[in-house]
């Protein structure tokens, strides 16, 4: 935002434009100021928002406060990336992109008055409330817990039979069952994403809170707010003792400019690591092998769902009956690089690929022959049934293929496992609202 103006004595904010090299952005009405952040229409795009964020730092409903120089460009790096990682795992969010050092773009939402807390560690104030469960304790599955956003009574904790209770209207949706369970589930697909993204730095994510809010334009619940170093706890190696989130600030028994850089140092340690978890940990290929270019359409939908992955994929034609030393010959082509692969094995007929790449490689094959009306349900059985040792898989649908590839994958790279869990959560969701247009449909 352009900086405080001076005319004469008199001190005014200026708060029209805000200027990112040579964009401008037009300012309307403050919609909502937080202890952390402020929330302006943007005037030139309806619908939108700017998220501005402050140097304060606070605890315990503001009842602690301290300005600490760069919180708010720090908050909002991390933000943005923890934001781009969900959207490119596949995860709705009300975030558009990173504006400037100190501000992001977002949809503009009605926001549930809930903060979602889900937790895989206990500490904090859930023991507190729960005396006897000692510090330390993993909860498998993830502890979901939520609380009434009011600061004049502490944040009460909530049930879900309040908040059903209470039936919030909002953006023109009505927060009924149906959007409860999507939170929720929601709630703890984001938290799993984050997990094992947090995982790869070998930090463990303890628990978490994030809020959701109802997009004024598509009427959907979207994540939200902001997700940044106040908005969970991050022990490295596990340990609590070098916890880098801002129960640091919170714990401390006097805030001394010392204790503050110390701070300011633990929040840009997380800044800087949460870059990295948009880095993949291993690249990997899906090499396809067909017995003909009759099976190419079967192929490249299989290469379109690799693509869906961020999975690379080479279509190769090569016959295992009529060319086995050519076949044999890409296979060492490929394992001679170091990538880390899987082949596919696409032929109708006999298949022959399938068994003689998966007795001469270490790597995994996945069988997923074309099926025809003639001899369709014959030819599947040289998928089906292999000589023993050999050890393929077997899978008609292309999407499936790719699917199975990905998971492998997955073991091993964070996003790719994190498209197949937000993959997971969305065709959840897309049931579940199914279900509820039925429903409304039959009364």
């Amino acid at each position: 935002v352009i900086p405080p103006m001076f005319f004469g004595d008199k001190r005014r904010f200026r708060t029209d434009v805000f200027l990112l090299s040579v964009k401008v952005l037009k300012l309307g009405q403050k919609l909502n100021e937080g202890k952390t952040k402020q929330i302006f229409e943007l005037v030139d795009e309806p619908g939108h928002v700017l998220v501005q964020s402050k140097d304060q730092i606070t605890a315990g409903n503001a009842v602690r406060k301290d300005q600490m120089e760069g919180k708010a460009a720090i908050a909002n790096r991390t933000t943005s990336c923890v934001f781009k990682l969900l959207q490119e795992a596949g995860i709705k969010t009300a975030f558009v992109r990173q504006q400037s050092e100190t501000a992001f773009v977002a949809a503009h939402c009605e926001m549930i008055p809930i903060e979602w807390v889900c937790r895989r560690v206990a500490t904090g104030s859930f023991l507190k409330r729960n005396p006897g469960v000692k510090e330390g304790y993993r909860f498998s599955p993830l502890k979901m817990e939520m609380f009434f956003k009011d600061d004049a009574n502490n944040d009460p904790q909530w049930s879900e039979e309040q908040l059903l209770e209470t039936k919030f209207s909002l953006a023109g949706l009505n927060i009924g069952r149906c959007e409860v369970d999507i939170m929720n589930r929601s709630t703890v697909a984001i938290f799993e994403v984050l997990e094992r993204a947090w995982a790869t730095q070998n930090c463990t994510l303890v628990d978490m809170k994030i809020e959701f809010g109802v997009n004024v334009r598509t009427k959907e619940i979207v994540l939200a707010d902001v997700i940044d170093n106040d908005s969970w706890r991050l022990w490295p190696a596990g340990d609590r003792s070098q916890q880098k989130d801002k129960q640091v600030y919170r714990d401390l028994k006097e805030v001394t400019p010392e204790a503050m850089q110390m701070v300011k140092k633990n929040f840009e340690w997380v800044s800087e690591r949460v870059k990295l978890l948009l880095e993949p940990k291993a690249c990997g290929r899906v090499v396809v092998l067909m017995g003909s270019t009759s099976d190419l359409a079967h192929c490249e939908k299989i290469r379109k769902a690799c693509g869906s992955y961020g999975i690379h994929c080479v279509l190769r034609v090569t016959s295992a009956h009529k060319g086995p030393d050519e076949t044999l010959r890409i296979k060492a082509e490929y394992e001679g690089d170091g990538v880390p692969t899987v082949f596919v094995a696409v032929a109708g007929r006999s298949n022959g690929l399938g068994p003689v790449m998966s007795g001469n490689t270490a790597y995994p094959v996945i069988n997923c022959p074309p099926i025809t009306p003639d001899w369709g349900a014959q030819d599947i059985w040289s998928s089906l049934r292999m000589p023993s040792g050999l050890g393929c898989s077997t899978v008609f649908s292309p999407d499936a293929a790719a699917q199975f590839a990905a998971q492998i994958f997955g073991l091993s790279d964070h996003l790719v496992w994190s498209k197949l869990r937000a993959s997971m959560l969305n065709t959840w969701l897309s049931l579940k609202q199914a279900d509820k247009k039925l429903q409304a449909c039959s009364l």
